[in-house]
C-alpha cells in the first residue's frame, strides 16, 4: 500500500488529521510531509503498526497514548496510560512560572514540582534554567518512572522522589513550589475519553475538588523561603474556595488568580505581602 492508500483507509476508521498524525508518526514525518511522498510505498510493518494503532483509536483510546508522546512548550515528551496528558492549560502555568524565575533573576532557583506525572512542568523548567536545583515527586512509582524516562531522553540532572506530596520529603526551603495537582470533583461529569483512560489518582480531587490543595497547604510552611512563589493549576470554578483556604493556611500572602486563554480562572499564584 501507498501513502495515499493508507490515508485513504485510515480515514474509514478515524478523522483524516488524526490518520495523518499516525502515518506521519510511524514514518517520522511531519504530517504535512505526507502530502509530498503520496505514491510512496510502505513496509508491511509500518501498515501492520498503522492498522492496530487505527483499531486502538476506534476502541476510544487517546490518540496521545497511541503515538507515545506529546509536545508540551515545544519539547516532545513521552507518555503513557501512567499519566496524565499534558493540557494546553499546563503550558500556561509554566509560562506564568518561567515569567516570574526572569523577572526575579534568581541565579539558581529550588524548585519543587509536586505531583509531577511525566515530568513536563519540572523537566520543561530546568530545559529553561539550567542553574535550578529542580526535584520532581509523585506518589506513583509508574509516573515517576515516565518522568525518568524523558529526563533521561532530553539529558536533564533533576532529582526525583516518591512520596505522597510532602510525607518522604525532608525540609528544604524551595524558591518556587508548582503542582498541577488532581482538582476534578468526585462527581463531575467528564468526557469519556478521559474517564475511560487517563489515571483516576491523577483526576480526581475529592468532593470539592480541594482534597489535593488541602494536604499540600496542610505542611508547605515548612517547604518554602522567605521570598517565594506558589504556583497551582486550579479547577475554573475553585479559585475563590482555593484562595480561602490559602489565606487561612499562608499568613500574609499576596494571592494573584490569572485566567487562561479562554478566559477561565486556571492558575493561582501566592507570594510573599511585601505591601
Amino acid at each position: 500500500m501507498t501513502v495515499e492508500d493508507l490515508i485513504v483507509y485510515g480515514k474509514k476508521y478515524t478523522s483524516s488529521t488524526h490518520a495523518k498524525m499516525l502515518l506521519a508518526n510511524y514514518l517520522a514525518l511531519n504530517p504535512l510531509e505526507l502530502l509530498t511522498i503520496l505514491d510512496q510505498k510502505v513496509d508491511q510493518n509500518t501498515i501492520e503498526l498503522y492498522k492496530k494503532s487505527l483499531k486502538a483509536l476506534q476502541e476510544n483510546k487517546p490518540i496521545q497514548y497511541v503515538i507515545g508522546h506529546v509536545n508540551f512548550y515545544g519539547t516532545d515528551f513521552i507518555i503513557n496510560e501512567n499519566v496524565l496528558i499534558p493540557r494546553f492549560e499546563t503550558e500556561e502555568l509554566v509560562e506564568n512560572v518561567k515569567t516570574y524565575l526572569e523577572t526575579k533573576n534568581i541565579k539558581s532557583p529550588k524548585i519543587l514540582d509536586l505531583g509531577c506525572g511525566s515530568g513536563v512542568i519540572g523537566l520543561t523548567l530546568k530545559k529553561f534554567f539550567k542553574n535550578a536545583d529542580v526535584t520532581l515527586i509523585d506518589i506513583s512509582k509508574k509516573a515517576l518512572d515516565v518522568a525518568k524516562l524523558n529526563a533521561k531522553t532530553l539529558n536533564l540532572d533533576v532529582k526525583f522522589i516518591l512520596s505522597d506530596w510532602f510525607s518522604n520529603i525532608e525540609e528544604e526551603k524551595y524558591d518556587i513550589i508548582v503542582s498541577n495537582p488532581p482538582y476534578i470533583k468526585t462527581n463531575e461529569e467528564i468526557e469519556e475519553i478521559v474517564k475511560d483512560n487517563e489515571p483516576h489518582i491523577a483526576l480526581y480531587g475529592g468532593f470539592d475538588g480541594l482534597d489535593c490543595y488541602r494536604k499540600i497547604l496542610k505542611d508547605i510552611n515548612n517547604y518554602i523561603k522567605d521570598d517565594y512563589l506558589i504556583a497551582f493549576e486550579i479547577g475554573y470554578l475553585e479559585a475563590e474556595s482555593l484562595k480561602e483556604l490559602i489565606k487561612e493556611k499562608i499568613k500574609n500572602s499576596k494571592i494573584t488568580i490569572k485566567k487562561d486563554l479562554s478566559d477561565k480562572d486556571r492558575i493561582i499564584f501566592v507570594e510573599k505581602n511585601i505591601d
